[in-house]
C-alpha cells in the first residue's frame, strides 16, 4: 500500500505525541486526585476528562492501524470507518452528558471543543473511509486531517482542565 507508505512519518509523529499526551494525562489526574473533589466532579469528569483520553487513545490507534502493511484499501478504510463510527456515538452521548451534568455550566468554548470539533473529525473520518475506495487521496487528507484535529482539540483540552483543577479545586481549597 504506497499510499498509505507516504505517510509513514506523519502517523509516527502524532501516535508518539498521542501516546505521551495519555501518559501525561493519566500523571495531572494523578496529581488532581490528591485533593478531594467537590461533589459531582466524578460525572463532569465522563463529560470533560475521560473524552480527552478517548480522543489521544484514537490518535494513537489510527497511527497503528496507519502503520500496518495492509495488502489492500478495504481493511484499512474499514477500521477508519470503524473508528469514525464509533466516535461519533461517543460524542453523541458525550453531548448529552455535558448537557446533563450539574457542576459545571458548558460555555460556547467547551461545546465547540468537546463535542463538536471532536464530532466533526469522527464524521471525517467515516466519511473518509466512505470515499477511500473511488479517491485515495483524498480519503488519506481527510483521515490525517481528523486525526490532527483529534489531537489538538485532546490538547487543547487536557490543558484546559488542568487550568480548572488547578485554579478552582486546588486553588479553592487552599483558600477555604
Amino acid at each position: 500500500m504506497s499510499a498509505l507508505a507516504e505517510w509513514d512519518s506523519f502517523y509516527v509523529i502524532v501516535g508518539s505525541a498521542a501516546g505521551a499526551l495519555i501518559g501525561l494525562q493519566f500523571v495531572v489526574m494523578t496529581l488532581v486526585a490528591a485533593y478531594p473533589p467537590r461533589q459531582g466532579v466524578a460525572e463532569a469528569g465522563a463529560a470533560f476528562s475521560t473524552p480527552t483520553v478517548v480522543h489521544f487513545t484514537a490518535v494513537l490507534m489510527l497511527s497503528a492501524l496507519a502503520r500496518i502493511p495492509w495488502r489492500t484499501l478495504q481493511p484499512a478504510s474499514a477500521a477508519f470507518g470503524l473508528i469514525g463510527l464509533v466516535g461519533t456515538v461517543y460524542l453523541i452521548s458525550t453531548a448529552r452528558r455535558m448537557f446533563t451534568q450539574t457542576v459545571y455550566k458548558p460555555v460556547l468554548e467547551d461545546w465547540v471543543f468537546h463535542a463538536v470539533l471532536p464530532l466533526s473529525a469522527y464524521a471525517i473520518l467515516l466519511i473518509s473511509a466512505c470515499i477511500a475506495a473511488p479517491d485515495v487521496h483524498d480519503a488519506l487528507f481527510g483521515v490525517g486531517g481528523a486525526v490532527l484535529l483529534l489531537l489538538f482539540v485532546g490538547i487543547h483540552n487536557a490543558w484546559d482542565a488542568v487550568a480548572y483543577h488547578v485554579v478552582v479545586n486546588v486553588a479553592g481549597k487552599k483558600a477555604e
